[in-house]
């Protein structure tokens, strides 16, 4: 592509309107010149073939990366499988989609809250709020789910955890035996919902 630049004698750095600028006096000055005889009007008729090529290569390179730069992907697919509890179908169309933006990793994140692999879901929220810092929904969720994360640590921890009595992989990851105070419980159910609800908005 700098080949092309060079051509057009402009910087790479060069404005749109420079670029059209070249473009048009280089080729009105071998569009008069391709009718000299001999080699000169040869030389002048490749010179032209040569700068218009180069001229649409850059004008398309141009456009693809500003429509890559301004283009906004549709979760709504996504979110609709969430909400019927989908989680096979929601990841596989999230797969679908090569860029990944800040709200990809977001929904990445309900899907592996979703799937209780609250640790994953977390790294996934950091991703999220990375690349963009001032977006609330991600805070919040990540403040919530860091909340549920101690939780249960400290569920452990002091050995409340009812290991005599077997849990479900749900149960465990939700911070302890599901007969526990109820204050834990709807704590926790709060957290589910807010994860659940985000990710819909």
């Amino acid at each position: 592509m700098k080949e092309n630049y060079r051509i057009l004698g402009v910087d790479e750095n060069a404005s749109d309107e420079e670029i059209e600028k070249a473009y048009k006096a280089l080729k009105a000055k071998y569009r008069e010149e391709r009718f000299m005889d001999g080699e000169a009007g040869n030389a002048a008729a490749k010179k032209l073939t040569q700068v218009e090529t180069a001229y649409a290569e850059i004008k398309s390179e141009r456009e693809q990366t500003k429509n890559a730069e301004t283009q906004e992907y549709d979760f709504s697919e996504v979110e609709e499988l969430l909400k019927k509890g989908d989680i096979s179908g929601a990841q596989e169309k999230l797969d679908n989609y090569n860029d990944r933006n800040a709200e990809w990793h977001y929904l990445q994140s309900v899907i592996f809250y979703k799937k209780n692999w609250t640790n994953e879901s977390k790294k996934q929220l950091e991703i999220a709020m990375n690349m963009e810092p001032t977006n609330k929904k991600y805070s919040t969720a990540y403040t919530k789910l860091k909340e549920k994360i101690e939780f249960t640590e400290k569920q452990f921890k002091s050995g409340n955890a009812d290991f005599g009595n077997p849990q479900t992989t749900e149960e465990k990851q939700m911070g302890g035996d599901a007969c526990g105070s109820m204050m834990n419980f709807c704590t926790t159910l709060c957290c589910m919902d807010m994860m659940c609800r985000c990710c819909c908005q």
